[in-house]
Formats: structure tokens, C-alpha cells, sequence
């Protein structure tokens, strides 16, 4: 909790004297509103030591706060939290699939898939969905993960291999 404190103070005297830490230093608006606005919109790439404080004191003093709780949402997401980078590999294939499926769903052919206009395969420029679908997509990755998750973390608790702790 102290460390959540002293990050927030840190932030807000860097931030206060508007020397260090960004490269746009905030300044008076027309009202305190839009005046608090620029005093708390730091750039967030680089991130720069005001940006950390910022996020990071905040998110220390929360975690203190509900470190303790237990109940059906806080088991639901300890899940996800003990096995980390098995979901991230898991959901960036998933998303990837699901992106392939929507695709061509879309009407798209196998010769739309590469474009020089676009970095990525299977995204052409004009290729999207309004940020409703997204959610929802977005809520059908999470949960339908969730039993794989569930049954890996059961199995990383009762093995002890050496590779169990990178995945």
C-alpha cells in the first residue's frame, strides 16, 4: 500500500513541476475539468518513468485492497492468473483461427489473404467489425479457454517437470 502511495505522490509531483516525463507537458484549459484532463494524459509509449508511476501506483494500491477476497470471480480469475503464458499462447492462436474464419465469412478468396497494402495476412485494409462483435468475440476467447486453463493448472499442481514452470 505504501509503495501504491508513494508511486501516485511520485507521479504527482513530476507531473506537477512539468519538467520530466513527457514529452507534452500538461497545461492550464479553459476549465479545472479539462485543465485535470491535461494534467493526466501522459504518453504511454516510451514509457516513461511518469507513465509507470502512474499505472503502476495505482494498480499496487487496488491489489493490496482485494489481495484478501475470495469468492466465485476472484477463483474464476486466479485461473488465468496461474497459468499466464499458456493462455496467451492458447488465445493468440485462437484469435488468429477466428480471424481466419471471419474472413472468409466475410466473402473474401485465398487471393485476398496477402496484400502488399497490409502487413498482416488475412486483413485486408477495409476488414472489421464494429466494437460490439469484438466484445463479444472478446468474451467467447475468455470463456471458452477457461476449462483448458482449468484442467493445466490441475496438472501443474499435482507434476513437478522442470518445463511446467515456463508454461
Amino acid at each position: 500500500m505504501r509503495a501504491g502511495f508513494s508511486l501516485v505522490l511520485l507521479f504527482t509531483a513530476l507531473r506537477f513541476i512539468n519538467i520530466y516525463g513527457d514529452p507534452f507537458p500538461w497545461a492550464t484549459q479553459k476549465n479545472s475539468i479539462i485543465t485535470f484532463l491535461s494534467f493526466m494524459n501522459v504518453n504511454k509509449y516510451p514509457p516513461s518513468l511518469i507513465f509507470c508511476c502512474m499505472t503502476i501506483g495505482p494498480a499496487l494500491i487496488i491489489l493490496t485492497m482485494i489481495e484478501n477476497l475470495q469468492n466465485k470471480l476472484t477463483r474464476f480469475f486466479s485461473v488465468y492468473g496461474s497459468v499466464p503464458f499458456f493462455y496467451f499462447i492458447l488465445h493468440f492462436f485462437l484469435i488468429h483461427f477466428i480471424c481466419v474464419i471471419l474472413f472468409f465469412a466475410s466473402g473474401y478468396k485465398i487471393k485476398d489473404a496477402f496484400s502488399a497494402d497490409s502487413p498482416f495476412g488475412f486483413r485486408p485494409l477495409h476488414f472489421g467489425y464494429p466494437l460490439w462483435v469484438v466484445y463479444l468475440l472478446w468474451i467467447f476467447v475468455v470463456l471458452s479457454l477457461y476449462p483448458l486453463c482449468k484442467k493445466y493448472k490441475i496438472y501443474k499442481s499435482t507434476h513437478r517437470q522442470w518445463w511446467l514452470s515456463y508454461l
